[in-house]
């Protein structure tokens, strides 16, 4: 469902976060998110929309090219 969810966890447990941590962050940032509704993207239960994955990247402090590294890219080449 989604591409980045362990990525988000990855990144999460090295900054040593905690979900609930990570998800107070989101609400500060405007974003309403629980730490089940987290919990779901990270284990690739829940689709993230790409403001949404902006978001994550806010809150994580990161750039949000980071939020994609490791994951399988769809180039035209692959399709074909």
């Amino acid at each position: 469902m989604n591409i980045v969810g362990p990525t988000v966890k990855q990144i999460r447990e090295k900054q040593r976060l905690t979900q609930e941590a990570l998800a107070a962050r989101c609400n500060l940032l405007g974003w309403d998110i629980s730490r089940s509704t987290l919990a779901k993207i990270e284990v690739q239960l829940r689709r993230v929309k790409d403001t949404e994955a902006a978001m994550l990247a806010r809150a994580l402090k990161v750039d949000i090219g980071e939020m994609y590294r490791g994951t399988k890219s769809f180039t035209k080449e692959s399709i074909s």
